[in-house]
């Protein structure tokens, strides 16, 4: 059977989140889907959950780093076996809403002008759905000026876009920001894109997740935005801004998680 979406997941360290995940992308309305899962030398029994997961689903590529190599690794890895028309990203410890799949393909259907549809998130921790995020419409490269203009997990991606921009860079000083980067390069190479009114995706937000957002995640960042400001010609103004999520990363846990949580909903 010939798929006309991949999903790509690298999957690390999430054996007590990813039947959830997986669980709900059999739950979506639209069907006509393969999913590639590549574990990236998990810790806990997250190879194994996907196993038992895939012996009893025929759309299921388990695929296995020897170590821990890193998201953007991981990803060219999935990439590498995508075969179909669009390629969409999801990650094992997050739910994707059942329209999800259904809206983001007839909407890059119906216009072959975008190349990249994502779409809003909810954000949930062990409490529930404590913020939901909005959808602006077509993204411009201004937008890149306040950080990632797509939110990287529900995204749907035409598989020549990816394919043409080499997939995602493998550098250290990606890590955490590798989708950042892509979505330069794909705006660099002419590729663009549009963002959902209306959450399609939930996004496990909880105080695991708050750890892992480190001082040198953010130096990332920083770094990404440098560079990709030079890639799409960005005025000198805009440098500025490369500060700030260096000034974001000098916050103290408990505040950002504060801040964050508070944002306006």
């Amino acid at each position: 059977m010939k798929y006309r979406i991949s999903v790509l997941m690298s999957i690390y360290n999430c054996a007590d989140t990813l039947v959830a995940a997986l669980d709900s992308l059999y739950a979506q309305t639209y069907k006509d889907f393969k999913i590639i899962l590549c574990e990236d030398g998990s810790k806990d029994d997250t190879y194994k959950v996907a196993e038992e997961y895939a012996k009893e689903h025929d759309n299921i590529l388990l695929l296995r780093n020897p170590k821990n190599m890193g998201l953007n690794y991981s990803l060219n890895v999935c990439l590498a076996h995508a075969d179909t028309e669009y390629c969409a990203r999801m990650d094992g410890d997050d739910i994707s809403l059942p329209h999800r799949f259904k809206e983001e393909i007839e909407f890059l259907d119906s216009h072959p002008e975008y190349d990249i549809v994502s779409g809003p998130m909810q954000y949930f921790d062990e409490n529930g759905v404590f913020m939901t995020g909005h959808g602006k419409g077509e993204v411009t490269k201004m937008d890149f000026v306040k950080g990632s203009p797509f939110c990287h997990a529900p995204c749907m991606v035409r598989t020549e876009a990816y394919k043409a921009v080499g997939g995602y860079t493998v550098d250290k000083r990606l890590l955490r920001v590798e989708d950042y980067h892509l979505w330069f390069k794909m705006y660099a190479a002419g590729y663009k894109g549009y963002m959902l009114a209306e959450p399609v995706y939930a996004m496990r937000d909880d105080r695991n997740a708050t750890a892992r957002r480190n001082f040198k995640g953010k130096l990332h960042q920083a770094y990404v935005m440098y560079i990709g400001f030079k890639m799409l010609k960005m005025p000198l103004w805009c440098y500025v801004f490369c500060l700030r999520p260096i000034a974001v990363g000098l916050l103290p846990t408990s505040l950002y998680s504060y801040l964050h949580k508070n944002k306006k909903r």
